[in-house]
């Protein structure tokens, strides 16, 4: 495993990594709120408020 260290950058490839999975992760929640079912800002259900 060391040697594929060796070939490639540490930090290039983490930051690549990274990025990559953060690019996924907003993709995802885009795609889940542009389904009816999914969309948790718009569902109709009011926000919980605390009683004072």
């Amino acid at each position: 495993m060391h040697k594929i260290w060796q070939i490639f950058d540490p930090r290039r490839t983490l930051v690549a990594l990274f990025s990559f999975l953060f690019v996924l992760a907003l993709l995802i929640h885009f795609i889940l709120l542009g389904t009816a079912d999914f969309n948790w800002l718009s569902d109709g259900i009011p926000p919980v408020t605390q009683a004072k």
